[in-house]
């Protein structure tokens, strides 16, 4: 059961960050969401989806791998 929520939380991100990239694609297709109501706020909102999307689930590896101790040295959390 964990593990079909650990993939639904990687999932819904996964499919904001696609929908940036669609976004910003049919920008430079010339082809505009009918809800926004400009082409460059379309490629800056499809920007900001991706990058978000992308950044979550980075993190959340980032996280997983840390946990399970398979991070390079750089990336290991100092302890104070």
């Amino acid at each position: 059961m964990a593990r079909i929520i650990a993939l639904i939380i990687l999932l819904i991100p996964g499919v904001i960050a696609a929908y940036g990239i669609k976004l910003m694609r049919d920008m430079f297709f010339g082809l505009q969401a009918s809800w926004i109501p400009s082409l460059a706020l379309q490629f800056l909102l499809g920007l900001l989806m991706f990058l978000a999307g992308l950044s979550f689930i980075g993190g959340f590896l980032l996280h997983r791998d840390r946990k399970k101790n398979k991070v390079q040295q750089r990336f290991i959390k100092k302890k104070e």
